[in-house]
């Protein structure tokens, strides 16, 4: 970390890695600017609003604002090579680093926790850095989802600044540079199948533990994890034997009560999933010297992650939640929690990328399947494009008709309105899908109507 303020500019500084780490640097003293597609499509985007609170100038992604007093440029991996901002910056010299890049250089100055998995790691490293917080441990923090209790005029929530040289980070494994992090200490919540095919995914896991200086935290209960996990790992569970172990479980419909080696504990979040992200917490924060009870003082505060579990309506019959789930193991997980809470339901599933819905198509249909009853009513939105290449030789059709074929009700619905047009056909709605913020507007839409 530079100690001396420097200029950065960032582009695609919209996304939710790269915000990160935009605010993070602002919040630290450096110079910053940025653009974003998005903020040139809507002036008034609230994210934009917020950066320029906290000192940031917000540029036109178009590289004519561009010139060679930067001392850096990060870019999201989400920006084409071709963008007219790329062939500007490599016009002027300007040294360039991609976001992940970045943050993998960021981590070297501190003493890092690297928080993977295919599916909780936003949650856990939110929840992680909460605690850290409260607990008087003065923590840094760079994740991808915004914590709710970090939200200010000048936050989206996605970091933290802290005095100490400790540092959660979400390390995503998406774009495949979770290789090259070299944290103190290392969580892995699961292993199932969302960007990468799970061997490839476990070999990069494998990788990040052998860069792990400290102690790594596993998951006892994930069988794919079970074929990676070292002999010295710390482990966490709900259902096999392991160091940090739930017990006498109870799960409302929106809260989970348990113990932990003698100490009982409540969670705001509901499900099993949430637990199990809890537990790597509860493991961490123990092994490095926090009694149980001081964490379970502060556990019962956690509010949550923004679109994890929103509950937007919850009145009588009436309940509208809005969650990120996006891989087949995130939404079983959801449809597994919503399942207890009412008979009747209807889902509105947004895929996120072509590329992604081609890789996983199969499991989708699967977890769908599996998790709707004959009451509920699955509706599938038209794939999220968020731009690029990509061949969209997929479409949300091809899931439906795949889901129809074990006999569960769905449907594609090219046009959000047209579900408000028949809203009142339910009582209760789960609008899910990744990266596109407007699902947690339709949700409150929907909320609205009933």
């Amino acid at each position: 970390m530079q100690n001396k303020p420097i200029k950065i500019f960032f582009s695609g500084i919209g996304g939710s890695g790269v915000s990160a780490i935009a605010g993070f640097m602002a919040d630290k003293g450096h110079i910053i600017f940025g653009s974003d597609r998005a903020f040139d499509r809507d002036p008034g985007h609230q994210l934009k609003k917020i950066f320029q609170s906290a000192g940031v100038t917000i540029l036109p992604q178009d590289g004519n604002s561009l010139d060679a007093s930067f001392d850096l440029a990060i870019f999201s991996t989400a920006v084409e090579s071709d963008n007219p901002e790329a062939i500007k910056v490599k016009s002027l010299g300007i040294p360039v680093k991609t976001r992940p890049e970045y943050l993998a250089e960021i981590t070297v100055s501190f003493n890092t926790t690297a928080v993977a998995g295919t599916s909780g790691k936003s949650t856990t490293s939110g929840l992680l850095a909460f605690l850290m917080k409260r607990l008087g441990l003065e923590p840094n923090f760079l994740g991808g989802g915004r914590v709710k209790q970090f939200r200010s005029c000048s936050n989206p929530g996605n970091f933290l600044t802290g005095s100490s040289d400790h540092l959660v980070i979400e390390a995503c494994e998406s774009d495949g540079t979770i290789v090259n992090y070299t944290p103190e200490h290392s969580v892995i919540l699961n292993l199932d199948l969302d960007h990468h095919t799970i061997d490839k995914t476990a070999r990069m896991f494998k990788i990040l533990m052998e860069n792990t200086r400290g102690k790594i935290f596993i998951n006892a209960d994930d069988s794919n994890l079970k074929e990676i996990t070292k002999e010295n790992a710390i482990t966490f569970s709900i259902h096999t034997p392991s160091h940090y172990k739930a017990e006498g479980i109870t799960y409302h419909p929106f809260s989970t009560d348990f113990s932990v080696n003698g100490t009982r504990f409540t969670l705001l979040l509901p499900g099993e999933y949430n637990l199990y992200n809890a537990l790597s917490c509860i493991a961490l924060l123990s092994e490095i010297g926090v009694s149980k009870s001081d964490i379970a003082n502060v556990l019962s505060c956690f509010e949550g992650i923004e679109r994890r579990f929103d509950v937007h309506l919850n009145e009588g019959e009436r309940l509208v939640i809005d969650d990120y789930a996006h891989n087949p193991h995130k939404i079983s997980a959801l449809m597994n929690t919503v399942k207890q809470l009412r008979e009747k339901i209807c889902y509105i599933f947004q895929p996120h990328g072509f590329g992604p819905t081609r890789l996983m198509k199969r499991e989708y249909i699967k977890a769908f399947a599996e998790n709707l009853r004959n009451t509920d009513h699955l509706i599938l939105l038209p794939i999220y494009y968020a731009g690029g290449t990509a061949s969209k030789n997929i479409s949300s059709q091809d899931l439906a008709d795949g889901v129809r074929v074990y006999g569960k009700s769905a449907e594609v619905v090219q046009n959000r309105a047209d579900i408000l047009q028949r809203v009142h056909y339910y009582k209760t709605y789960i609008v899910f899908g990744a990266r596109d913020e407007t699902l947690s507007d339709f949700a409150k839409e929907i909320a609205g109507m009933l």
